[in-house]
Formats: C-alpha cells, sequence, structure tokens
C-alpha cells in the first residue's frame, strides 16, 4: 500500500500541471482566463523537427453561453496534449447574453449591429490573450508565434474574423508582425453589417468544415441588406477566386452537429497541420464527405438559439 500511494504522490505533479489556469485580461464587465494544456509527457512534441504549433480554441455558444473548460471540447483538448501539441482554451465575453432577438431573418437583420459587435469583441479577446502568450512564454510554455486558432460555432465565427482582420491589416492589440500559422473553422463563418467581407491578402492556412445543410450558422451567406453572416461555402468561393489556398470539408446533409466534431475528424486535423501548417504546402482541397458513421444530435436554427 506504500509503494501505491508512493506513486500516487509522484504522479500528482504531472496531474496538476497537465492545465493550468491564467488570467489574461481584466474588462469593465469580468476577469478572462485561459487554460493551458502543455504536450504531455513523453509525447512528440515535433513533426520532422519542427515543434508543433499550439492550437488557441475558442468555444461556441451563440455568443450567449459557453465554457473554455466545457466538457464537450475537453477531452479533444487533453487529446491533443498527448499528440504532443500545446492547447490554450480561452474566455471572451458573451456579446449576445441578455439580448432579446426576433425571430427569422428580420430579427437576424434587426439586431445585426449587435451581432457584429459581439463578434469583434471576441475579436478583441482573442488579441488580448495571444499578447497575454507573447509576453508569458516562458510562465506558460506556449510559443505565441506558433499559434493555430480554432473555434467551434460562435468561436470559429471568431476565429474566422480574427484571422480576416490580420488579412485586412486591422491588428491593433497583437504583437507586431504576428500572423496565426492557421486556422481551423468547425461551422463558422464572418458576420458583416456593410456587405460581404472581402480578404484584401490571403490568410493564413484555412481549415474549413461545416454541414451543407446548417441552419444556425450559414452554410453559405444568410441575410440581407448586406447584413448577415457569409459562411464556410462563400468564404471557399471568394479564396478560389482570388487564389487562395484552402481545405474545406463540406458535410453532406448535415446540420450544425459539425460545430462538435473536434475529436470526430481529429484524422483531418491532424493532416491540415502537418501538410499545410508545419510542412507549408499550400494546397487547395474541396471535398463533400458523406458519412453515416458520425454522430448526430439533430437540426438547431437560429429561431432556435435565439428565441424571445
Amino acid at each position: 500500500m506504500k509503494k501505491i500511494l508512493f506513486l500516487l504522490l509522484l504522479l500528482l505533479p504531472f496531474t496538476l500541471k497537465a492545465q493550468q489556469t491564467y488570467r489574461f485580461a481584466s474588462r469593465d464587465t469580468c476577469e478572462l482566463y485561459l487554460d493551458v494544456y502543455r504536450p504531455a509527457p513523453n509525447s512528440d512534441s515535433l513533426f520532422q523537427g519542427k515543434p508543433k504549433p499550439a492550437i488557441l480554441f475558442v468555444f461556441g455558444g451563440g455568443f450567449i453561453m459557453g465554457e473554455r473548460d466545457s466538457e464537450w471540447h475537453k477531452g479533444w483538448l487533453e487529446h491533443l496534449s498527448r499528440e504532443g501539441y500545446g492547447a490554450v482554451a480561452i474566455d471572451y465575453r458573451l456579446g449576445m447574453k441578455g439580448y432579446k432577438v426576433g425571430k427569422g431573418l428580420k430579427g437576424a437583420i434587426d439586431s445585426s449591429d449587435a451581432f457584429l459587435q459581439a463578434q469583434q469583441m471576441g475579436v478583441e479577446d482573442v488579441f488580448s490573450a495571444v499578447s497575454f502568450l507573447a509576453e508569458n512564454q516562458e510562465l506558460t510554455g506556449i510559443d505565441a508565434h506558433n499559434l493555430v486558432i480554432s473555434g467551434s460555432s460562435a468561436g470559429a465565427i471568431i476565429s474566422l474574423a480574427s484571422v480576416y482582420d490580420i488579412a485586412c491589416g486591422r491588428t491593433q492589440g497583437l504583437p507586431e508582425g504576428f500572423q496565426f500559422k492557421g486556422v481551423m473553422s468547425f461551422a463558422g463563418a464572418i458576420i458583416s453589417t456593410s456587405g460581404a467581407p472581402e480578404f484584401t491578402s490571403a490568410p493564413c492556412p484555412v481549415l474549413l468544415l461545416h454541414g451543407t445543410a446548417d441552419k444556425a450558422v450559414a452554410y453559405s451567406k444568410y441575410g440581407a441588406f448586406g447584413r448577415g453572416l457569409w459562411g464556410s461555402d462563400f468564404l471557399a468561393k471568394q479564396f478560389q477566386k482570388k487564389g487562395y489556398p484552402y481545405v474545406f470539408y463540406r458535410f453532406k446533409d448535415r446540420t450544425h452537429d459539425v460545430a462538435s466534431y473536434m475529436e470526430a475528424c481529429w484524422p483531418l486535423e491532424r493532416t491540415f497541420l502537418e501538410q499545410e501548417v508545419m510542412q507549408g504546402h499550400r494546397s487547395t482541397l474541396d471535398a463533400l464527405v458523406d458519412d453515416p458513421a458520425l454522430p448526430s444530435w439533430g437540426n438547431i436554427s437560429l429561431d432556435d438559439i435565439y428565441k424571445k
């Protein structure tokens, strides 16, 4: 028994240090924290001699709910750690919490300014987290200049908007010359109130995953009068037109389930990280996926999320 207890005491520090929490920003309404998952002991943190990037994850929840340490994605973050990747899960301000949205297209248009503000608050918080990591690498063990941003649903919207702002030269709050090494978007889009978003320079390597029947976050676009969401299908067409490389997996007849496919699609993510991010292939892949084995939790719409 004493021998077993001694072994448990030896293992305890590794358990405690697997995830560490830091405050990275103070806002008028709240304090923002991030959780750091370092590569697990004995994992391979190199790929062909190059350090694997850390994954900065932005959770989903319609800008009204969600937590950085939710069990919905914590298993994926721990999986990344075991695969030799650092991971960082961050807080951001929930800009639509308490906001009453009308039904359907009219409700979305009427509240488009609030949606845009929520997106940009998230971008500001992402940039603050990046700056914190850049200033505290020795403390966190995370190299801020080797970061891939990833998000689910609202978090994917924030992730794509962060990459979009950088590509368009809007980098206030970031270290000078900063660029993400890549972005992985699970059912994401970009919110705009001034017409379709247009990239003025090539973004970092892009991985898009989206269900073709998604009624919560637009697969193509949603809105009117220059206000709305421009989804993965729209962005892919723009990248193709401009000659920007991208990787896009279109999940046939899948709904907003794809926002939760982080663990289910790990082989696709690993290939993207190894080939596009670390090897720098900059290839274009656009594929339709029809896999009945993937999980499904039914369909939700904007009305379901933002019922008055």
